[in-house]
């Protein structure tokens, strides 16, 4: 089994979700009874939330993706074999991540868009923060798989942005906040004859969950967590 590095504290309550699901998926992957109360190996690196807020604000894309080389050669120095990142934002430098890092990177981005394709999606609204939203990383990646990703206009992005930042970066779910989210979504699916909506911040299932919505939910910590746990495992 390879030793998993996750950088993790961008932001702090889904990489609580991250460490969770990855000891749970684990666990049911074992055949031996006998092993339960293992952990699967793992080193997390967390990072300050508010500095790397501060780079993506000033559009300081180079320190921003410094940011994270450095927490990977960090994590590859305590022994970590294969690194994914816990955050939707900051796969906007993931390419430029991935080209400097020591060791394989799981992408969330494109494993989500593929999940995406293996559910026959053929169009999906991608929700998460303004920085996410506004960067096409969604749009160009599930392009390739075949998907055309649709953003909310910008001052509904604002509205989303305003939600994750600062209530649901600190696990705080308000009901006016989500009834907001729900609106949105569903005005949005309704419009663009969408048959998905991407949870392009880790920290949207939070807010909305499975129910919610009449469509398919694309989990990004979800989807991102269980190609985690493919690699470490093979």
């Amino acid at each position: 089994m390879k030793k998993l590095g996750l950088v993790g504290g961008v932001g702090p309550a889904s990489t609580l979700d991250y460490y969770k699901g990855i000891n749970e998926g684990y666990q049911k992957s074992l055949a031996n009874p006998a092993k339960c109360g293992e952990n699967p190996p793992m080193v997390i690196d967390s990072l300050n939330l508010s500095v790397a807020y501060g780079l993506v604000e000033t559009k300081d894309w180079k320190n921003f993706a410094d940011l994270f080389i450095g927490s990977i050669r960090t994590l590859h120095g305590a022994g970590a074999e294969v690194a994914a990142i816990a955050a939707n934002t900051a796969h906007i430098v993931f390419d430029e991540v991935a080209a400097q890092s020591p060791i394989p990177l799981v992408g969330l981005v494109d494993e989500t868009c593929k999940y995406a394709q293996s559910q026959g999606c053929k169009k999906v609204i991608v929700l998460g923060t303004a920085f996410t939203m506004s960067s096409g990383m969604y749009e160009g990646t599930c392009a390739k798989y075949g998907i055309e990703a649709v953003v909310p206009s910008q001052a509904d992005q604002q509205a989303i942005h305003g939600i994750i930042f600062p209530n649901l970066v600190t696990g705080i779910v308000l009901e006016e906040d989500k009834a907001v989210m729900l609106e949105i979504a569903k005005r949005m699916l309704s419009q663009h004859g969408a048959d998905a909506i991407v949870l392009g911040c880790t920290e949207l299932p939070l807010i909305i969950e499975s129910g919610d919505l009449d469509t398919v939910l694309l989990d990004t910590t979800k989807i991102h967590i269980d190609a985690i746990l493919r690699e470490i495992l093979e």
